[in-house]
């Protein structure tokens, strides 16, 4: 009887090899299957799984590759596995790309916040405050200090920065904070001076913001600013020498602003052309960075005709016209100081 057409045909060695072949790549797809549908797992488990973070934390996010940005969480304490991250990151790339920049990332943040601030939350903020009445060194050594911020601190002139709060971002030039706080003093300065009071002895707005360097450092109390001024305004009037402390402590120091000591006859003597006790009329600039209500004060003094002024040891001053009425004061000043307890 003839063999059926529907009869399978002969197995032969090359046959069998290829059946053989055959199961092993589909063993291989069928293990490959389950090992990605493992790791896809794994990603989804830890999508909303709190992370490792004990406590909120700013971290910078390098500009590079998914696989760089999660190493970076990883060396943060951000997150446990970067590899799961990078394929929760590319399976979720349609809600946007990752930006690069310092973040701030809450404890236990899950794949997901990471993901979402990574793609949505704005940089991290930094602020650094140049308060009123410092000077250039002291500014300088302040943003040194300031962090986040690159590169040198180099100032303008002394004085020619205004005094206030600068927000800024991770890796801001500290030259870009110094422009800013000029232009700002320059804005202020020439707004106020051409809106000066009448029949000041002050020729320009240099001579205003020196002057306004003087006043800042002379007091703390808001409201004798511009009483301080009238009395060195009227001084200048009458060509007399303005003898203010703060310039002298400036000259004795070297610009630095503070001595490691009370002030002395010696320091009073030191020879310099900011030294008011030394010279008639004003320093050649500002002894330092004068706030806005201290210019203001200079611009719109009081209308007084002291000629003097000293401490009344109460943290303000006593205010006279005439030399007997300031050496009155002075008395006061030295028995309220020595009568009171150590």
């Amino acid at each position: 009887m003839p063999p059926s057409s529907f009869a399978p045909p002969p197995e032969t060695p090359h046959r069998r090899r290829g059946v053989e072949w055959a199961l092993a790549a589909l063993g291989l797809c069928l293990c490959a299957a389950l090992a990605i549908g493992g790791v896809i797992g794994a990603a989804t488990w830890r999508y909303r799984t709190p992370g490792p973070l004990l406590a909120a934390r700013a971290v910078v996010i390098p500009a590079g590759t998914t696989t760089e940005v999660a190493n970076a969480l990883a060396k943060a304490g951000v997150i446990r596995a970067p590899r799961l991250f990078a394929l929760a990151a590319l399976a979720t790339s349609r809600a946007g790309p990752l930006h690069a920049a310092e973040l701030q990332f809450p404890a236990h943040a899950s794949f997901a916040t990471v993901l979402a601030i990574l793609r949505t939350a704005p940089p991290v903020e930094h602020r650094v405050t140049i308060p009123e009445g410092l000077t250039a060194q002291q500014i300088t050594a302040l943003l040194e200090h300031a962090p986040a911020l690159t590169g040198p601190a180099r100032l303008p002139a002394e004085g020619w920065v205004l005094p206030n709060t600068y927000d800024y971002l991770y890796g801001t030039p500290r030259s870009a904070i110094i422009a800013r706080a000029h232009a700002a003093l320059t804005h202020i300065l020439a707004t106020l001076w051409a809106a000066r009071a009448p029949d000041l002895p002050l020729s320009t707005p240099v001579q205003a913001l020196t002057l306004a360097s003087i006043v800042e450092r002379e007091t703390a109390l808001p409201g004798e600013r511009p009483r301080i001024a009238a009395v060195f305004e009227n001084r200048l009037r009458l060509g007399m020498k303005l003898q203010a402390d703060p310039t002298a402590i400036y000259a004795a120091s070297k610009g630095a602003g503070t001595l490691p000591h009370p002030l002395t006859q010696a320091d009073l003597a030191t020879d310099s052309p900011y030294n008011t006790y030394r010279i008639t009329g004003l320093p050649p600039g500002p002894i330092d960075a004068p706030g806005t209500a201290a210019i203001t004060a200079t611009l719109h003094p009081t209308q007084s005709p002291d000629l003097y002024f000293v401490a009344d040891g109460l943290g303000g001053h006593a205010f006279s016209r005439t030399l007997a009425g300031q050496n009155h004061n002075i008395t006061l000043w030295q028995e309220r100081i020595h009568s009171d307890p150590p």
